[in-house]
């Protein structure tokens, strides 16, 4: 089964980085530029787990989160945040809007894989 991810990021640079790890790893990508955009993509793109960055237009990350979370349908969709924060604060204000990890830009390729891997187990 392939596992479809859905990526909601602002930054063109790192949408190219994240199809290019992401699909060469053998994940479905699909992409987002910003949490109102990635509200959109998220019914037709059915993902697996979503990856959003915090700092968007629009619709920041932390609201992004808390609206997925408010569809029941969603609660159980694992969410990793990737961005260039590392505040304590910030990650405990994501985990309580219902964010399943944090994950530092620039990425470790394989580590990023190994999260995906782990939060999508069945």
């Amino acid at each position: 089964m392939t596992v479809t991810v859905l990526a909601v990021d602002d930054s063109r640079t790192m949408r190219n980085l994240l199809d290019a790890a992401l699909s060469e790893a053998g994940f479905d990508v699909r992409f987002a530029e910003d949490g109102a955009e990635g509200l959109k993509c998220l019914s037709e793109a059915a993902p697996d787990v979503v990856i959003t960055d915090i700092n968007m237009p629009r619709l920041d990350g932390f609201g992004f989160i808390e609206t997925v979370r408010r569809d029941h349908g969603n609660r159980a969709l694992p969410i990793l945040v990737l961005t260039t924060e590392s505040g304590t604060e910030l990650k405990a204000r994501a985990r309580d809007a219902g964010a399943t990890g944090w994950i530092v830009k620039p990425f470790d390729e394989e580590k990023l894989i190994a999260a995906i891997e782990r939060v999508t187990a069945a």
